[in-house]
């Protein structure tokens, strides 16, 4: 993206994200220095490759309406918050949430509920 080359469409997508995150460019300047960083340190800082992460996910998801209705949910949300950015910050809250309680409960993951998480931000006064 920097250096204006032609990109995948992944790398065009994350590079939209990356646009959102000014906080992330230094991190993602030196790639060496991020991949040998602990971000679990201080603790509460966000990680930026899981953070841009989600974000891929969430598209890939909206994109081909899986888990179903994930589409329309994230749209119900973006036009609630006006932003689609803050919309996708809403998402990975419930995205963050299923794969918590799957993990802990060693189960597979409730699409239904994080559906209905979406969708009760979306629905919120």
């Amino acid at each position: 993206m920097l250096a204006d080359a032609p990109m995948e469409a992944i790398e065009t997508l994350a590079s939209l994200w990356i646009a959102e995150h000014p906080e992330y460019f230094a991190d993602l300047a030196d790639a060496d220095a991020a991949v040998a960083r602990n971000y679990e340190d201080p603790p509460g800082q966000t990680n930026p490759f899981l953070h841009l992460s989600m974000h891929l996910s969430i598209s890939e998801q909206c994109s081909i309406d899986q888990p179903r209705g994930i589409r329309q949910a994230v749209e119900l949300l973006t036009r609630r918050l006006d932003s689609l950015h803050e919309a996708h910050h809403a998402a990975m809250e419930c995205l963050g949430q299923m794969l918590w309680e799957s993990q802990r409960a060693g189960r597979p993951p409730d699409g239904d509920g994080y559906i209905a998480c979406v969708q009760r931000r979306a629905t919120k006064d």
